[in-house]
């Protein structure tokens, strides 16, 4: 009997390389994607965001800004307002973190990761991809504890150390380090079970 729970890939990124990383890894997942995807890009949250648009103009999958209650659906990217950190909720369902004093600042990955951690282990992939400081490495350590694949991008050889760097060195193994087509494929390959 097939399990009826839907994966989550739940994916971290900061900065334009982190965009770039998110484009190509979206890119090359497969069409219609068979997982919920939920996505949080740092960016600041005194201006307009425009990522809806960017990556529904780079990626053949829906991408729909999260409402809070949103019914996650397989097939579609999820994402949060810049002030507003998108969180797994329950099994399908998403919330709205309200952060107007930037209590969460720079931990906006840690939080979705975590809560996907919690309520969708072990149906969860942890991607991180480009950005400075350490935002996800905890995150992507509750989810290995839960179970989930955990997957991040080669860090760059020239670029100070960041995200990936920080989330390899962190705790527990990464299952994962590799480029955007290359976490694609293990992703494809994993929620294909």
């Amino acid at each position: 009997m097939a399990n009826s729970s839907p994966w989550f890939v739940a994916i971290g990124a900061s900065g334009a390389e982190g965009m770039s990383d998110l484009l190509s890894l979206l890119r090359s997942l497969p069409f219609p994607l068979p997982s919920v995807t939920l996505v949080v890009l740092h960016r600041p949250s005194d201006r307009s965001s425009n990522l809806k648009t960017m990556l529904a103009r780079g990626c053949p999958h829906p991408v729909v800004v999260a409402d809070e209650g949103q019914s996650f659906e397989a097939g579609t990217v999820y994402i949060g307002e810049p002030a507003a950190h998108l969180v797994l909720a329950e099994r399908s369902f998403g919330e709205l973190v309200q952060d107007p004093d930037h209590a969460y600042r720079n931990r906006t990955i840690d939080l979705l990761f975590r809560s996907v951690a919690a309520y969708a282990k072990p149906r969860v992939i942890g991607v991180v991809l480009s950005g400075s400081l350490d935002d996800g490495s905890r995150g992507l350590a509750s989810i290995h504890a839960a179970g989930g694949l955990t997957m991040v991008i080669t860090p760059d050889s020239w670029a100070p150390p960041g995200m990936p760097e920080n989330a390899i060195g962190y705790d527990g193994p990464i299952d994962l380090i590799g480029s955007a087509t290359q976490i694609a494929a293990a992703i494809s390959k994993a929620i294909a079970h």
